[in-house]
């Protein structure tokens, strides 16, 4: 079986919305039409790192143990990661958003998000940034490493107010900011990938769920001979 590359983000929304679309992907190559994302979000992301680069840790929540934000935008690769028994086989590839020096030595990687804080993204976005973790821990030849990583977490920027500014040539946005720790479960996080790679390792793709548009969209075309 060939070693699969993984990036951080494969492992929320392309797993959670259908095994079958993860694997065509991955596996096949085969990848769903490209989505528009907007540029705001993007805009705002670039907005938020500027803002923090080389700040101490204090202002991006006092809840966070002394530091600066010292790395931002950096690409990790880690070693290949394998299970006995499991076939399939992968790395991990991706650009973080920012990463936390603390004052004893050990490190955070963050994740900057514009909306509301929600329990639901701590299991969600906590595989993407467990993934970071993970490669910067096990870094492969040649590639950034980080240890220890003692912290995950978000900082959520949600938008409340807006406010027109006197010569009307500016508009201002504000937005509360708040600190959501992830808890660090590399074992778990392990745990995860296993499932992700017995997946890859398959002889051909899963069933589609019923609640996959994508894969219903491929039936009937098939049905129709396109």
């Amino acid at each position: 079986m060939p070693l699969y590359k993984l990036s951080p983000s494969q492992l929320t929304f392309a797993w959670d919305e259908c095994p079958r679309c993860f694997y065509l992907k991955v596996a096949l190559g085969i990848d769903r039409p490209a989505m528009a994302f907007p540029k705001v979000f993007s805009r705002i992301d670039s907005l938020m790192k500027h803002l923090f680069a080389g700040k101490p840790t204090s202002a991006l929540s006092p809840e966070l143990p002394p530091g600066n934000v010292s790395l931002q935008g950096k690409w990790v690769n880690s070693a290949p990661i394998r299970f006995d028994g499991v076939e399939a086989s992968c790395y991990i590839k991706g650009a973080f958003d920012s990463a936390l020096s603390f004052d004893d030595g050990s490190y955070a990687v963050i994740d900057f998000k514009t909306s509301a804080p929600s329990p639901a993204h701590v299991g969600f976005y906590g595989r993407q940034l467990s993934a970071y973790a993970y490669a910067l821990e096990h870094p492969g030849a040649k590639a950034l490493g980080l240890a220890p990583i003692s912290m995950l977490g978000l900082l959520y920027l949600d938008p409340v107010d807006i406010a027109h500014g006197a010569d009307h040539k500016r508009i201002t946005y504000g937005g509360e900011v708040t600190w959501q720790e992830i808890p660090k479960n590399e074992a778990g996080f392990l745990v995860f990938m296993k499932e992700v790679l017995t997946l890859l390792s398959l002889r051909e793709p899963p069933p589609a769920p019923e609640t996959c548009g994508f894969c219903a969209y491929r039936d009937e075309a098939r049905r129709h001979g396109l």
